[in-house]
């Protein structure tokens, strides 16, 4: 019986081609073996992995106090593409941090929610991402919003459904205890106060959510859209409340009829108390104010094209 857990050997023939549509001489990937999506032996595999491509990988742990360090010392060294496989929250800092050197970024699949990886590369296998990324990658805008200092790529979702997504997340995991438990939470604490805001206008709304898309996930705009699409959730009865609930739990809740879409490039939000928010799948700290703004080139991933994703499991 092969060992499953065993780390991937290495192809006799050797070195297969990497992507034409970009230089790629020397990449560093850096690993978080502690995030619930990646492990103990993922440096051995991504190693196994990059050994078999005609490429210089330099392969670099994140770990304890020099955590912060190795992350800043791979930017410095500013290779031709920066790969990270790590949480949500992890990929989302060092995609920042390499749009603003103008370093290509791969964000692979090591999180929980995984949405911008998924959204790049159309999979939640890291193996299988960085194979098809070093084979198949090319330079691709990736545009954005900053709630405060915190950047998201795919979505900020502020008010009730950013106390669902945790019931969402126990579904998925097939803990339906659990994910009943926190959808009762959730329902109880959702719709006891509205979130108010302006998107931009001078006119303040009220809503029991809102969430903001980027154009790379968005189904409302196109990719190349200037701004982002504002899904808000209102709700004028009991019933209604009760259907956003079940529909944010089980299904897509922007499909319910209580939410309306509108486009834009600045939102001011603010409450009575302190905001739920999730950015990308992260819970982050938002007070009782706070303002997003559209960024309209955040960083250049190394990617898989739009057609090359229909593809993609």
């Amino acid at each position: 019986m092969s060992d499953t857990n065993a780390p991937e050997q290495t192809s006799p023939e050797g070195p297969k081609a990497v992507t034409q549509a970009v230089k790629l001489d020397k990449i560093i990937m850096l690993i978080n073996p502690m995030s619930g999506g990646v492990g103990n032996r993922a440096a051995d595999d991504a190693r196994a992995i990059l050994d078999e491509y005609d490429v210089e990988a330099d392969v670099r742990v994140l770990e304890g106090e020099g955590f912060a360090r190795t992350i800043d010392d791979a930017i410095a060294e500013r290779p031709d593409a920066l790969l990270v496989l790590a949480g949500d929250g992890t990929a989302r800092s060092v995609a920042t941090l390499a749009g603003q050197k103008d370093i290509l970024v791969a964000t692979l699949p090591g999180g929980t929610m995984n949405m911008l990886p998924k959204a790049l590369y159309g999979t939640g296998d890291w193996k299988k991402a960085l194979r098809r990324t070093l084979e198949e990658g090319e330079p691709r805008k990736v545009a954005g919003g900053a709630l405060g200092d915190e950047h998201f790529y795919c979505a900020a979702i502020m008010g009730a459904p950013a106390l669902w997504a945790p019931a969402r997340e126990a579904i998925r995991s097939g803990k339906i205890g659990k994910a009943i438990s926190q959808a009762r939470l959730a329902f109880r604490r959702a719709f006891s106060g509205r979130i108010r805001f302006d998107l931009g206008k001078g006119v303040e709304e009220k809503a029991e959510a809102l969430v903001l898309i980027t154009p790379l996930i968005s189904k409302a705009f196109d990719e190349n859209d200037p701004g982002l699409e504002a899904a808000i959730m209102k709700t004028s009865d009991t019933g209604q409340a009760l259907r956003l609930a079940a529909n944010a739990v089980f299904t897509d809740w922007r499909n319910d009829a209580a939410v309306e879409t509108h486009r834009t490039r600045k939102v001011r939000i603010w409450g009575r108390s302190r905001i739920p928010a999730v950015i990308d799948g992260e819970t982050v700290p938002v007070g009782k104010e706070g303002e997003v703004r559209f960024v309209e080139h955040a960083f250049t991933a190394l990617a898989l094209s739009a057609e090359a994703l229909e593809d993609a499991d």
